[in-house]
């Protein structure tokens, strides 16, 4: 079946001059069919999908702004679908956020994301620097490479399933006064007769965040399965998240963001990622807001470990409730089957049935 190339173009389909060039040349003689506008996004379910972002100097494009609510709003749109984003800028700004945005709203629609999903142009391509060096390419060589490789990848787009999977769940929360926590104890018991779960805390003063050491330093730690810095990560996170078919990263909201440990563990693994990539292990988030934002949390794990860290995204791989005072999430109404489901979806993804 032909790649489905999404295109939102407000007036024809090679609106955007460059983004149409680089998927010309990259895309080849391979068939497409292509879609430019809103009212086209029926009849898409199990189809592999490479989402192709034109955004001006401000960001905008009216017609991607049309898909988006039909994407918001009809969660089952693309139900089974397979993606990747290309998404190109005429300034440096927007692109990453646009990409996020858009990621979140094809998730919750029902689609995937391949790990590393994203290609970004903008709009002096300067982000493409090291690949061009490293390619002995230009840098719209580079970025013409990296919309093949995407291309090519989305041809295989399936995640391996286990008979009895490996789950990892990070926190850095107290079990007696976290609504997080009582969230993830209700899921976990509707997983562990199938799965084997490690849970490890990153409480305060357990973990150091990423002090940003050389790329030869950290390369050279990495390819031995540690990090400079030593301490937890080295010794119980890196062989946990080897090990590891699925990462279940447990999410309170703070500030707007990610915890500091989280966000530290985050940084962190970039020594590992030198050594492997993390394509063939998924990544779910149950996202704990006190008052609201936690969309802005799913998108912050989007950006930091499905497109940059490569993790699988599966399809609404985000639980996100809303709840202050200790007690309170287990109490909100439709709770226990809204739990209930986002376990099924972690069984579905990982468990060879």
């Amino acid at each position: 079946m032909s790649l489905v190339l999404i295109h939102p173009a407000p007036d024809a389909l090679w609106a955007d001059a460059r983004l149409a060039g680089v998927l010309r040349r990259a895309l080849g003689e391979r068939p497409v069919q292509i879609l430019t506008r809103a009212e086209e996004l029926d009849g898409l379910p199990g189809r592999t999908l490479l989402f192709a972002l034109p955004l001006g100097e401000w960001g905008i494009n009216l017609e991607y702004i049309r898909m988006l609510v039909r994407l918001r709003s009809e969660p089952g749109l693309l139900e089974g679908c397979t993606a990747g984003l290309i998404v190109d800028g005429a300034g440096e700004l927007y692109t990453k956020s646009a990409a996020a945005e858009l990621a979140l709203a094809l998730n919750r629609a029902g689609c995937a994301l391949i790990g590393r999903p994203l290609v970004e142009g903008t709009g002096s391509l300067a982000n493409f620097q090291v690949q061009a060096q490293v390619q002995g390419a230009t840098l719209m060589g580079a970025y013409e490479a990296a919309v093949r490789d995407l291309a090519e990848r989305l041809e295989n787009p399936g995640f391996p399933r286990k008979e009895r999977p490996r789950l990892l769940a990070l926190h850095a929360s107290s079990h007696h006064t976290s609504n997080t926590m009582a969230l993830w104890s209700r899921v976990r018991a509707e997983l562990e007769d199938r799965c084997d779960i490690q849970e490890i805390g990153l409480r305060n003063g357990t973990l150091s965040d990423c002090s940003g050491c050389p790329y030869t330093m950290c390369l050279h730690f990495g390819e031995r399965g540690e990090c400079f810095y030593g301490g937890v990560m080295s010794e119980e996170v890196y062989p946990a998240v080897r090990a590891a078919d699925a990462l279940v990263l447990l999410c309170p909201n703070y500030n707007d963001a990610l915890s500091a440990n989280l966000t530290a563990f985050i940084n962190r693994l970039t020594a590992l990622f030198r050594q492997t990539r993390f394509y063939d292990k998924a990544v779910f988030a149950l996202i704990v807001s006190g008052y609201s934002g936690g969309d802005i949390l799913a998108r912050q794990v989007i950006a930091a470990l499905n497109m940059n860290k490569s993790f699988y995204l599966p399809p609404r791989f985000a639980l996100m409730e809303t709840a202050n005072f200790p007690g309170q999430a287990m109490a909100l109404p439709g709770i226990v089957d809204r739990l209930e489901d986002f376990a099924r979806n972690i069984r579905r993804t990982v468990l060879a049935e």
